[in-house]
């Protein structure tokens, strides 16, 4: 059985995001949620807080055991994109793309 969660619109760009989203893959979930609290990059904060997320779901609503969960899949996907202009030379616009995310994690139980 497999658990997910997943955070919407997070504000940093999915090519960002997909870097530190491939370290974890595959890993225990609590050793990966270690390991994320010192990775040194902005999505791994916000994948660790979506992992969390997961993790106590797995406990609270499937009953499941921490020791017993691992990453199965971290899918980064791209979300809406914020347009935003900054005024350029001769009366002209030029456009600035503060793109957004959507992360989605799914955990695992191992078999035994």
């Amino acid at each position: 059985m497999e658990v997910r969660a997943v955070y919407k619109m997070a504000r940093i760009s999915a090519f960002k995001s997909r870097d530190v989203a491939r370290s974890i893959k595959g890993m225990d979930a609590k050793e990966a949620f270690n390991l994320l609290a010192f990775y040194p990059k902005k999505a791994a904060r916000i994948i660790r807080k979506t992992l969390g997320s997961a993790i106590a779901n797995a406990e609270n609503n499937h009953n499941m055991r921490v020791q017993d969960l691992y990453v199965k899949g971290v899918f980064v996907d791209e979300g809406p994109t914020f347009r935003r202009y900054q005024p350029k030379a001769r009366g002209s616009a030029g456009i600035i793309r503060k793109r957004t995310s959507h992360i989605k994690v799914i955990l695992e139980e191992k078999e035994k």
